[in-house]
């Protein structure tokens, strides 16, 4: 079933009551992704970071136009996959184990952040490595409710409100 796009509160807080709802707001940011973008997604053990991911990653088409829906595992163990995708390749990384933000050259950041679209999930493991201009998505969860807020400078207020999106006051 498909989830609706749930609404924010007055502070720019998503109530996600289902998995669906979290794959609902991934697929609608996915329609704003470009080359370039470093999306960082915070978030404890369990806050549907990874959910998100897959979602969002399976919202892009494919490289020739098409959909393409595949499995998109956590890249805990690996730490980095990637994904051919439309309108760029996007790489999804698991810096949970990084033990150093130094490290996160090795995993072809630099490559990343110029020639593809950046998921980072664990963003905090990256330091001051992590570009001023990331969409940092904040989820949480409470009870059995997650929550979602956007944060993101001017350029990604505009591009979230041209697809229904709002950044977080």
């Amino acid at each position: 079933m498909e989830g609706a796009l749930p609404q924010p509160d007055r502070n720019g807080v998503y109530a996600l009551a289902s998995e669906a709802d979290t794959k609902a707001l991934a697929r609608r940011l996915a329609a704003a992704a470009r080359m370039g973008d470093v999306i960082a997604l915070f978030g404890d053990l369990g806050a549907g970071k990874t959910l998100f991911a897959r979602a969002f990653i399976n919202a892009l088409p494919g490289p020739q136009g098409h959909p393409v829906e595949e499995e998109v595992p956590s890249p805990t163990f690996t730490l980095v996959q990637t994904y051919e995708r439309q309108p760029c390749e996007v790489w999804h990384f698991d810096l949970y184990r990084l033990e150093d933000p130094e490290e996160a050259w090795e995993l072809g950041l630099e490559e990343a952040f110029a020639e593809a679209l950046s998921l980072i999930e664990w963003p905090e493991r990256l330091g001051g490595l992590l570009p001023r201009s990331a969409l940092r998505v904040r989820l949480s969860q409470k009870g059995d409710e997650r929550r979602v807020r956007f944060e993101g400078d001017e350029s990604w207020r505009r591009r979230l409100e041209a697809i229904g999106l709002r950044t977080a006051e």
